[in-house]
């Protein structure tokens, strides 16, 4: 799966997306160190092993870099970077019944504009999937000859 780019410097305003999911009684925040075996265990569960571990590595980050979406205590969705390199975006999930909501495009640009207060000018969203979705969301472009990129020799 290939690599694609975002140009940080030039994200959208997510300010109505934001209060979109917010009317939802959806809360976007990062998640806090105590919470690591929740969100690590919300990971696991749902999509996997792996993405699991890189929510650990996230929770280990200062500041956190793990932002996840929560309503009524309950964790609906997360979204990580700096976890596979610096720069990264990924892993993230949204559990499936509540997709459609926007709380994947909400969690994504939570991440991208973390990474650009970082100081970073350019973020990289690696193994994409749903490429069309990052196009559209924040105006990602492939990045050419990045298949398998950084994901090379993958242990079981």
């Amino acid at each position: 799966m290939i690599d694609m780019l975002v140009r940080l410097y030039d994200l959208p305003d997510s300010t109505q997306l934001y209060a979109e999911v917010a009317a939802q009684g959806v809360t976007l925040r990062r998640a806090r160190a105590f919470e690591k075996q929740t969100v690590t265990s919300f990971a696991r569960e749902h999509f996997s092993e792996k993405w699991a571990s890189e929510v650990e590595v996230a929770l280990s980050r200062q500041p956190v870099a793990c932002f996840i979406a929560t309503r009524e205590r309950r964790i609906l969705g997360f979204a990580c970077y700096d976890t596979t390199q610096r720069g990264f975006f990924g892993p993230t999930g949204v559990l499936e019944e509540t997709r459609g909501l926007g709380l994947g495009k909400a969690l994504l640009m939570k991440s991208l504009e973390a990474l650009r207060e970082l100081g970073h000018a350019y973020g990289i969203i690696g193994g994409v999937g749903p490429a069309e979705f990052y196009a559209k969301a924040c105006g990602a472009i492939e990045i050419p000859g990045s298949d398998p990129g950084t994901y090379v020799d993958l242990l079981p």
